[in-house]
């Protein structure tokens, strides 16, 4: 005979009660100072309006003469009642008395009273739509912000709330777009493009973003410009740098690429004559894409031994051993080495304590990778606009930080007047 040890659903239940969770989490705390906000708001508009209209609630007008004044002088206006007014805060959702007054003007008219402290038609308060904002810049989508948020606004938050919150930022976007470059003291560009998948036609497409990072005399890193201008063409490079030329950015010193065919044709025709060193990483890429797969591991020793030497001597002289033996083993190897020319060793002529900084395009790729993963769980973004916003505004609200370039200590010194020896 079989015995069956599993207790009965009631039994259960009278032993092991189930413990809610979350449910009971009250904090006597928190509940007495939400109730205490409503109170504490009003009485701060209430004393806002005494103050414009110069006598406290039910104060009296002036008697006819100066001996028998009595009440406060300066009477300017009169209240007409109390409007309700919702707002929402980190304090929850509350519902306030606000008092209504029309104040007396200069041409004899009257005119409705407005409080600095709560804005017309606001229903948030600051610290609300930043902490909104802030969870979305966080890496996750208007859903799931809501659900995060719910508990510290009483339920009392939607997606379209965070979506509103969010298309308030356009105003600072905007601003920034248009913002004078004349002030900053910026001596090099980094520039790069990266792609992102965005909703167009109602459809997924990947567009791409061009960026340009900045570095200033003091050697930290700024972003300078983000745009969609349909692809990295010579013509969208070109219009995003005579827009910073416009807006007052002077002739930087020294140029960093990806080494794509666009950019360089752009910045030959504006800054031609600044010295430009390409990505050696983007260089590795192009010749693994040269050499069969076999020989990528030889390929890429090889080529990490020449770029990382110690000196310009020794990078010149593992040049030359590069090209001759690729030559002979897998001549598109070498022919797009030499393609690169003298651009893929102009960091030579800088201290050697600034080489890791400018040998690469690392500075922009590393914000492409932090961008894509808070995108992540985003999938497709709405649109190609709300894809640059988006990447402005996790920089402008701190999401992502930016340090200073490795060895900023030498960036005053000038550039030796040669690369290395490209005669092979």
């Amino acid at each position: 005979m079989t015995s069956n040890s599993t207790n009965s659903p009631s039994l259960q239940s009278e032993a092991e009660p189930p413990v809610p969770f979350l449910d009971d989490w009250f904090d006597p705390i928190e509940a007495g100072l939400r109730d205490r906000v409503r109170e504490f708001i009003q009485a701060m508009i209430e004393a806002e309006l005494e103050a414009a209209l110069s006598r406290p609630r039910y104060g009296r007008q002036a008697k006819t003469t100066e001996e028998e004044f009595q009440g406060p002088r300066g009477i300017t206006g009169h209240r007409h009642g109390h409007r309700s007014r919702s707002l929402l805060g980190t304090f929850g959702p509350v519902e306030i008395a606000v008092p209504r007054a029309r104040l007396d003007t200069a041409e004899g008219k009257t005119a409705e009273w407005r409080s600095t402290a709560l804005r017309a038609y606001q229903r948030r308060t600051k610290q609300a739509d930043s902490l909104i904002a802030g969870a979305y810049l966080a890496g996750t989508n208007t859903r799931r912000v809501r659900r995060a948020l719910s508990a510290v606004f009483g339920g009392a938050i939607s997606k379209d709330t965070v979506s509103r919150v969010w298309r308030k930022v356009r105003a600072d976007w905007d601003a920034w777009n248009a913002r004078s470059l004349v002030a900053e003291p910026i001596i090099r560009l980094i520039l790069d493009g990266t792609a992102v998948r965005v909703r167009l036609d109602r459809k997924a497409t990947a567009i791409v973003l061009l960026v340009v990072l900045g570095v200033r005399e003091d050697g930290q890193k700024v972003l300078l410009a983000v745009r969609n201008m349909g692809g990295e063409t010579s013509e969208a490079w070109r219009a995003v740098l005579d827009d910073l030329a416009e807006r007052g950015l002077r002739k930087p010193e020294f140029l960093i690429v990806d080494g794509g065919t666009g950019l360089g044709q752009a910045l030959a025709g504006l800054w031609g004559d600044v010295p430009t060193q390409r990505c050696t990483v983007h260089k590795h890429r192009n010749l693994l894409a040269h050499a069969p797969k076999r020989l990528h591991e030889e390929v890429s020793a090889n080529y990490t031994d020449m770029i990382y030497a110690d000196t310009p001597a020794q990078i010149e002289e593992r040049r030359r051993a590069f090209l001759r033996k690729w030559r002979l083993k897998c001549k598109a190897v070498a022919d797009s080495l030499e393609e690169a020319g003298d651009q893929l060793f102009t960091f030579t002529r800088l201290p050697d304590g600034q080489w890791k900084s400018v040998r690469t395009t690392n500075a922009i790729e590393r914000l492409h990778e932090e961008f894509k993963r808070r995108i992540k769980t985003q999938t497709v973004l709405p649109s190609a606009e709300t894809a640059a916003m988006l990447f402005w505004a996790l920089l402008a609200a701190g999401q992502i930080t930016m340090r200073r370039v490795d060895g900023w200590q030498t960036l005053s010194h000038k550039l030796a007047d040669k690369p290395i020896d490209l005669a092979a």
